[in-house]
């Protein structure tokens, strides 16, 4: 045998066996390596955490197939890719993509129920070089697992934003929204939302739909203070049995005795969510005759628990530049009214600038009738969350607010060195009892002065939870205007905050990761579209006939000899 076919066998037989050894140790240790800058396919420990602990088969269908819009092809590619490193790590996990619109003797009935599962398609204007189409898309999954099904959301809505920023923000949330569905319905619910009742807070009906997205997570249910006046220490007993405690619009003020009970609730580790209105004004009042409203201070008793806490809600009003739309009638067209779309200074549109976890990557949110927060000394940690615009003031009060106000002049003199003014802050610390070294209300043998490591968050507008409902008297999504037909962020900063206070942390994390994803200046592509169809195609083209031309070359060279 040649040496040079004994040396060719040996090669062989050496790589045969680095690929078997290299197939031994791949079953016996598992690693995924991701070569993007941004690591978007690195799964969060958070992530793996949910992954891990479904133990029986999770399916997801993917309503997107087909023949997509360019952008929706890159979120569908961006989903498929991402199910794939969870399915990775978890082989119970299963996927399919469907196109709902392909059979079109089924696609009716198959569209109808997915309205019925409140998964409504969105209609895209695809342009292609000054040719416009539509495209209808639906922008949803749906995950199954034990009979429970969750819906998930793959198009996040941010206001003014192209299709294409919408894709690109959905898919920064791609594996919050998936990862979250999975948790949802593969966890078991551990913790306890109370919602406080008894002061004249919220009606159901107009939190109804920030309760169904926390009930998804978390036990929830209502907690009545009227007991406080006859049983006390048996309110107190039951309120310690929940995590966590929502106070949603009180308008009506506290007892003593119900304050010794929030209070000594916080000192024993409960969290609480206040959205408080410290000033009586609401957009109906003002759809009257005269388009006016008195806004006057609102007393709750409740500020020296929060001087004690650490924080003060003024009884004042945010008037901001950066205020949402509103519509009002200005006059008529023969039998039609004409609207024209106003700023109200008085409902902010607040983007977020922190970069805390509970607000990270939020687009805007709404705000009306808010009050400014103080904080003071008291060795608790505070964050602003949220804060007017520097164009921004505070109007005390009481104060006559009209709707005429929406064609005042300003100028940015006005709001010299007075915006930033906080609207939503999170405490965290061991907060001191508001009755430290004060005559108790009512007796509690368990009474503590100093409470354990604690997080409250406040938030000066009741009205930031509260839906809308439609004209058959049913809510509407969170954060939706109707009025104006804009989607606001507020759902998903309540959530936020709800999921921060109970610690889960991880979650929160997930989703203010940040991909970084390079948009195509489409302007520029129009204008020079004969180049960079040249530079896309032909180039590589030429460059493959230039190297056959030159290896036959070479070719003939060698052997003509």
């Amino acid at each position: 045998m040649k040496a040079s076919t004994q040396q060719n066998i040996k090669t062989l037989g050496i790589t045969i066996f680095i690929l078997i050894v290299l197939n031994v140790l791949g079953t016996l240790f598992f690693h995924r390596f991701d070569l993007t800058k941004d690591k978007r396919y690195t799964l969060s420990q958070t992530t793996l955490q949910i992954v891990k602990q479904v133990k029986n088969p999770l399916s997801i269908k993917i309503y997107m197939d087909g023949e997509l819009p360019a952008d929706f092809k890159r979120l569908q590619q961006e989903t498929k890719q991402l199910l794939e490193e969870f399915q990775a790590y978890n082989k119970n996990i299963v996927f399919e993509f469907v196109d709902p619109l392909e059979n079109e003797e089924e696609s009716e009935d198959l569209t109808k129920s997915l309205f019925q599962k409140g998964l409504t398609p969105i209609n895209i204007t695809v342009d292609d070089k000054g040719k416009q189409s539509q495209e209808m898309v639906f922008p949803w999954a749906v995950a199954v697992y034990n009979n429970k099904e969750v819906n998930i959301p793959l198009l996040k809505n941010r206001m003014g934003a192209s299709t294409t920023q919408k894709v690109i923000g959905s898919i920064q949330h791609l594996e919050y929204s998936i990862a979250d569905a999975i948790n949802k319905i593969s966890k078991s619910k551990q913790k306890k939302v109370a919602i406080i009742k008894g002061n004249g807070e919220l009606n159901e009906i107009h939190i109804a739909k920030m309760l169904m997205q926390i009930r998804e997570s978390y036990y929830i249910g209502p907690f009545t203070l009227d007991s406080v006046a006859k049983d006390p220490n048996g309110t107190l007993n039951a309120l310690k049995k929940y995590d966590l405690a929502i106070i949603s619009k009180p308008t009506q003020n506290f007892s003593d005795e119900e304050k010794e009970v929030l209070d000594q609730f916080i000192m024993n580790g409960g969290k609480t969510l206040w959205l408080i209105d410290q000033v009586a004004a609401d957009m109906d009042s003002l759809y009257n005759d005269a388009g006016a409203t008195l806004a006057y201070p609102r007393d709750l008793n409740l500020n020296d628990m929060f001087f004690k806490y650490g924080f003060r809600i003024n009884p004042d009003l945010i008037k901001d530049e950066y205020g949402s739309p509103i519509k009002l009638a200005t006059g008529e067209q023969g039998s039609a009214t004409q609207y024209q779309e106003f700023k109200w200074k008085f409902a902010p549109e607040v983007y977020p600038t922190s970069q805390h976890p509970i607000v990270k990557n939020l687009g805007g949110i709404k705000f009306d009738f808010a009050s400014p927060i103080d904080t003071l000394k008291n060795g608790i940690k505070k964050t602003v969350l949220l804060q007017s615009s520097q164009y921004s003031k505070t109007i005390g009060t009481p104060s006559e607010i009209n709707l005429n106000m929406v064609t005042e002049k300003t100028t940015p003199q006005d709001y010299l060195n007075k915006g930033n003014i906080p609207l939503a802050i999170l405490l965290e610390g061991s907060f001191h009892s508001a009755f430290e070294n004060r005559v108790l209300p009512f007796k509690d043998n368990s009474f503590t002065a100093s409470g354990k490591p604690n997080k409250m968050i406040v938030i000066a507008d009741g009205d930031l939870a509260r839906n809308q409902l439609d004209k058959n008297g049913m809510p509407v999504e969170l954060g939706y205007d109707q009025r104006t037909g804009n989607l606001y962020d507020n759902k998903d900063f309540m959530m936020n905050c709800i999921n921060y206070l109970l610690d889960d942390t991880g979650l929160i994390n997930i989703r203010s990761k940040d991909v970084e994803l390079p948009l195509l200046d489409k302007e520029k592509v129009y204008e020079s579209y004969t180049m960079t169809q040249f530079i896309t195609i032909g180039v590589p083209i030429l460059i493959l006939a230039i190297f056959g031309l030159a290896f036959t070359f070479v070719r003939k060279r060698k052997y003509s000899k």
